[in-house]
């Protein structure tokens, strides 16, 4: 089945900022739409409200003025449901509540063709449950836009058990031709995204409870070391506690208490206390007039570093090799166990234990972990972290070291997989989870993550740049330092790595 013809005339009820940015996604790509909401004048107000925002991209030159009075000449308020009636496909972007989400899907059927699609922009709702109380439940499925719709690429298609597949083909198929990047995924709680994404909060918040740094350090090494767009506390300052943190919830009630989907104490302390993020002045962070926020924490050393000692292979941190001799450190290499020495201090990539536990056990003095980096060759900061009998003169040295290959070194107390290894490993465990359970294809799965939360590199595909085994190694570290199912690998993971398989072949 094809994407709908652009005669096909299209319905979004709901005309809030995401329904009206879905009205304007479908009337961009030339089909007529009409825009319902229950309140009296608000689709007209909503359609006014895009007109101002595209008069504006005109007065800059970005849109021609006949693209503008094209697209908002497509755009129809209206104030029944009946008017709906010959729609091809009724989006509703309403409230998130099962009932009223059904109440509303059982009216459109009574008034719509037998062939009319009907879909739910629903971000956390089962589309099973939804569709369950309908008279034909197979032409109800889950459609997925991510705010902004009319930015951002991501659709989900979310079929739920009775949803038709000719139906989620031409759905893939119309967003494809919207100009967006679908995705088929089944309906399970918190489809793709919203459930393989909580690792990236739930690491960060954790780290922060343990005292492992503060807020403006993790989000500068997720920025700087792990490529991501913006740190976990400036993200959900974004989004909003009040919607973050219900999304957690409501993915840890779906998985009836899984510890992997835990909420956080501590963004549960700012939802009380009415401190929600940017919309309302205070976060994480201050965005009150004037307000400075501090800046992440470094170390620097003066300590006179020339040569480097790189005995055997340092796994994905082999990157940092060519940086340092580029900067002038002369490299000798040796066969050993994947180690980096200079002067008195010994480097390695973290593999999950805690820097104290891990030189103990290998018999390593004077040992600093490095954390992952995304591209060691381009990373402006690392964190690191030291064994306990790590002597000054050691750290001063492995932190001029990393400094000549221009990096800014963070310290952070000694945590199992410091801050971007342990936030990957659990992305990559998640996911690995979802494929097993048949929730997304692997591609889509990365897409998903890439196209959805701007992501630098899917996590199956950067699971399987770092290594399997090494992600296995981590996670399983991880879970014999806390003594928690949180961090037990997935079955898919382990059984990938038996195989020597990864995750895409």
């Amino acid at each position: 089945m094809s994407a709908l013809n652009t005669n096909a005339r299209i319905a979004v009820i709901g005309a809030g900022a995401m329904g009206a940015g879905i009205a304007q996604v479908a009337a961009q790509a030339g089909h007529p739409v009409l825009l319902l909401d229950n309140r009296p004048g608000a689709a007209a107000q909503a359609i006014e409200g895009i007109d101002r925002q595209w008069a504006k991209r005109v007065d800059k030159g970005k849109l021609a003025a006949a693209a503008r009075t094209a697209t908002i000449a497509r755009l129809q308020a209206v104030e029944t449901i009946e008017a709906l009636a010959d729609c091809e496909l009724i989006i509703e972007a309403i409230v998130e509540n099962l009932e009223v989400k059904r109440a509303l899907f059982r009216q459109v059927e009574r008034i719509c063709s037998e062939h009319a699609i009907l879909a739910s922009n629903t971000s956390s709702l089962s589309i099973t449950s939804i569709a369950a109380q309908l008279n034909r439940p197979e032409r109800l499925l889950g459609l997925h836009f991510f705010n902004p719709a009319p930015i951002m690429a991501l659709v989900e298609i979310v079929s739920g058990l009775a949803s038709d597949p000719a139906l989620a083909e031409c759905l893939y198929d119309t967003a494809k031709a919207w100009g967006k990047k679908p995705v088929h995924t089944r309906s399970t709680p918190g489809f793709i995204v919203n459930r393989v994404a909580r690792p990236f909060y739930a690491e960060s918040l954790r780290l922060l409870q343990e005292g492992a740094a503060d807020c403006p350090t993790l989000d500068a090494l997720m920025r700087d070391a792990g490529g991501f767009a913006m740190g976990a506390f400036e993200l959900t300052d974004l989004i909003g506690h009040d919607v973050n943190y219900a999304v957690t919830c409501s993915v840890f009630d779906a998985w009836y208490g899984d510890t992997r989907f835990q909420p956080s104490l501590i963004q549960k302390e700012l939802v009380d206390a009415g401190r929600l993020g940017r919309k309302s002045g205070h976060g994480f962070y201050s965005y009150a007039e004037g307000a400075q926020r501090a800046q992440p924490a470094h170390i620097s050393s003066d300590a006179a570093i020339e040569n480097c000692v790189v005995e055997g292979d340092p796994g994905i941190a082999q990157a940092l090799i060519p940086r340092l001799r580029e900067h002038g450190v002369e490299i000798v290499q040796r066969d050993g166990p994947g180690l980096l020495r200079v002067g008195d201090a010994v480097l390695a990539l973290s593999d999950g234990r805690m820097a104290s536990q891990r030189a103990k056990e290998d018999g390593l003095r004077n040992l600093i972990l490095l954390d992952l980096a995304f591209d060691y060759g381009k990373a402006g900061r690392i964190a690191i972290s030291c064994s306990a009998d790590t002597s000054q003169s050691a750290l001063e040295q492995g932190v001029a070291l990393l400094q000549r290959a221009g990096l800014q070194v963070s310290l952070l107390s000694d945590s199992p997989a410091l801050a971007v290894l342990r936030t990957v490993a659990m992305l990559a465990n998640e996911a690995a989870d979802a494929l097993q359970q048949g929730v997304a294809s692997a591609s889509d799965i990365d897409l998903a993550l890439r196209a959805g939360v701007n992501y630098p590199q899917g996590p199956l595909a950067w699971a399987d740049a770092i290594g399997l085994p090494h992600i296995l190694k981590v996670l399983e570290n991880l879970q014999a330092s806390y003594g928690e199912e949180r961090y037990r690998p997935a079955l898919l993971l382990r059984r990938r790595v038996a195989e020597g398989r990864t995750f895409h072949d």
